[in-house]
Protein backbone atom coordinates (compact mmCIF):
# COMPACT_ATOMS: atom_id res chain seq x y z
CA UNK A 1 0.00 0.00 0.00
CA UNK A 2 3.11 2.42 0.77
CA UNK A 3 3.97 2.10 -2.49
CA UNK A 4 0.87 2.94 -4.22
CA UNK A 5 0.79 6.45 -2.38
CA UNK A 6 3.47 6.96 -3.71
CA UNK A 7 3.50 5.84 -7.49
CA UNK A 8 0.55 8.78 -6.95
CA UNK A 9 2.60 11.70 -6.64
CA UNK A 10 4.62 13.06 -8.77
CA UNK A 11 8.17 12.49 -8.40
CA UNK A 12 9.18 16.16 -6.61
CA UNK A 13 12.64 17.66 -8.04
CA UNK A 14 16.22 16.29 -8.05
CA UNK A 15 17.06 17.55 -4.15
CA UNK A 16 13.91 18.48 -3.36
CA UNK A 17 11.86 15.66 -2.80
CA UNK A 18 8.34 18.08 -1.20
CA UNK A 19 7.98 20.06 -4.49
CA UNK A 20 5.97 18.30 -7.05
CA UNK A 21 7.98 18.67 -10.46
CA UNK A 22 4.34 20.39 -12.51
CA UNK A 23 5.12 23.46 -10.27
CA UNK A 24 8.84 24.13 -11.55
CA UNK A 25 9.19 27.37 -13.61
CA UNK A 26 6.23 28.58 -11.66
CA UNK A 27 7.95 31.43 -9.40
CA UNK A 28 9.62 32.83 -12.82
CA UNK A 29 5.97 33.43 -14.25
CA UNK A 30 4.74 34.68 -11.15
CA UNK A 31 7.82 37.44 -10.75
CA UNK A 32 7.14 38.55 -14.62
CA UNK A 33 3.62 38.94 -14.45
CA UNK A 34 3.55 40.93 -11.16
CA UNK A 35 6.43 42.78 -12.02
CA UNK A 36 4.98 43.87 -14.97
CA UNK A 37 1.75 44.97 -13.17
CA UNK A 38 3.98 46.95 -10.54
CA UNK A 39 5.38 48.63 -12.83
CA UNK A 40 2.57 50.01 -15.14
CA UNK A 41 0.91 51.02 -11.85
CA UNK A 42 4.36 52.87 -11.05
CA UNK A 43 4.38 54.70 -14.36
CA UNK A 44 0.88 55.32 -14.27
CA UNK A 45 0.85 56.97 -10.82
CA UNK A 46 4.19 59.27 -12.59
CA UNK A 47 2.37 60.12 -15.47
CA UNK A 48 -0.85 61.66 -13.00
CA UNK A 49 2.17 63.48 -11.16
CA UNK A 50 3.90 64.83 -14.21
CA UNK A 51 0.82 66.16 -15.43
CA UNK A 52 -0.60 67.76 -12.06
CA UNK A 53 3.17 69.27 -12.30
CA UNK A 54 2.92 71.06 -15.52
CA UNK A 55 -0.55 72.18 -14.99
CA UNK A 56 0.47 73.69 -11.84
CA UNK A 57 3.60 75.00 -13.45
CA UNK A 58 1.40 76.25 -16.81
CA UNK A 59 -1.28 78.01 -14.24
CA UNK A 60 0.95 79.66 -12.10
CA UNK A 61 3.12 81.49 -14.86
CA UNK A 62 -0.49 82.57 -16.72
CA UNK A 63 -1.03 84.28 -13.00
CA UNK A 64 1.77 85.95 -12.55
CA UNK A 65 1.58 87.16 -16.74
CA UNK A 66 -1.49 88.71 -15.53
CA UNK A 67 -0.61 90.48 -12.18
CA UNK A 68 2.44 91.48 -14.49
CA UNK A 69 0.23 92.87 -17.42
CA UNK A 70 -2.10 94.66 -14.89
CA UNK A 71 0.65 96.35 -13.16
CA UNK A 72 0.50 100.39 -13.38
CA UNK A 73 3.75 100.47 -14.79
CA UNK A 74 3.12 98.05 -17.54
CA UNK A 75 -0.71 98.27 -18.75
CA UNK A 76 -0.09 95.75 -21.38
CA UNK A 77 -1.72 92.24 -21.58
CA UNK A 78 0.92 91.52 -24.14
CA UNK A 79 3.57 92.13 -21.60
CA UNK A 80 2.55 90.00 -19.37
CA UNK A 81 1.83 87.47 -22.22
CA UNK A 82 5.19 87.69 -22.81
CA UNK A 83 6.37 87.20 -19.11
CA UNK A 84 4.46 84.11 -18.98
CA UNK A 85 6.37 83.14 -21.91
CA UNK A 86 9.68 83.49 -19.96
CA UNK A 87 8.75 81.93 -16.66
CA UNK A 88 7.23 78.65 -18.72
CA UNK A 89 10.50 78.64 -20.57
CA UNK A 90 12.67 79.04 -17.59
CA UNK A 91 10.86 76.23 -15.84
CA UNK A 92 9.32 73.53 -18.34
CA UNK A 93 11.52 74.25 -21.93
CA UNK A 94 11.40 76.20 -24.69
CA UNK A 95 8.80 75.05 -26.75
CA UNK A 96 6.42 73.89 -24.65
CA UNK A 97 3.68 76.37 -24.31
CA UNK A 98 2.53 79.27 -25.70
CA UNK A 99 0.62 82.81 -23.50
CA UNK A 100 -1.09 85.06 -25.18
CA UNK A 101 -3.39 87.78 -24.02
CA UNK A 102 -6.98 86.52 -22.90
CA UNK A 103 -9.77 87.59 -25.18
CA UNK A 104 -13.20 88.81 -23.44
CA UNK A 105 -12.23 89.29 -20.28
CA UNK A 106 -15.45 90.56 -18.76
CA UNK A 107 -15.04 93.10 -15.82
CA UNK A 108 -15.32 92.39 -12.34
CA UNK A 109 -17.47 94.71 -10.63
CA UNK A 110 -16.94 97.71 -13.54
CA UNK A 111 -12.87 97.24 -12.74
CA UNK A 112 -11.36 95.73 -15.24
CA UNK A 113 -9.47 92.78 -15.27
CA UNK A 114 -6.21 91.62 -17.61
CA UNK A 115 -5.99 87.94 -18.48
CA UNK A 116 -3.30 86.22 -20.09
CA UNK A 117 -3.89 82.56 -21.32
CA UNK A 118 -1.82 79.29 -21.42
CA UNK A 119 -2.20 76.09 -23.88
CA UNK A 120 0.41 73.40 -23.87
CA UNK A 121 0.15 69.58 -24.73
CA UNK A 122 1.18 67.40 -21.95
CA UNK A 123 4.33 65.63 -21.93
CA UNK A 124 3.65 61.46 -22.01
CA UNK A 125 6.11 59.38 -20.28
CA UNK A 126 5.68 56.34 -23.08
CA UNK A 127 7.07 58.40 -25.95
CA UNK A 128 5.98 56.24 -28.35
CA UNK A 129 2.40 57.12 -27.96
CA UNK A 130 1.21 59.89 -29.71
CA UNK A 131 1.40 63.70 -27.99
CA UNK A 132 -0.94 64.03 -24.74
CA UNK A 133 -4.20 66.17 -24.22
CA UNK A 134 -3.90 69.63 -23.95
CA UNK A 135 -4.25 71.98 -20.90
CA UNK A 136 -5.91 75.70 -20.75
CA UNK A 137 -5.42 77.62 -18.35
CA UNK A 138 -6.06 81.29 -17.89
CA UNK A 139 -4.89 83.91 -14.88
CA UNK A 140 -6.72 87.55 -14.32
CA UNK A 141 -6.05 89.99 -12.48
CA UNK A 142 -7.56 93.39 -11.43
CA UNK A 143 -5.65 96.37 -13.44
CA UNK A 144 -4.38 98.96 -11.54
CA UNK A 145 -5.17 102.41 -12.21
CA UNK A 146 -2.56 104.85 -13.94
CA UNK A 147 -1.02 107.04 -11.36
Amino acid sequence: MATRASSRRSPGLPGLPGLPAGDAGAAVVDFVLVGSLLTLLFLAVLQVAVDVYVRNVLAAAAADGARYAANADVADPQAGADRANELIRSSLGASFATAKPAAGVPDVDGAPVVGVTVSARLPLLAWFLPVGPTVTVTGHALEEPPR
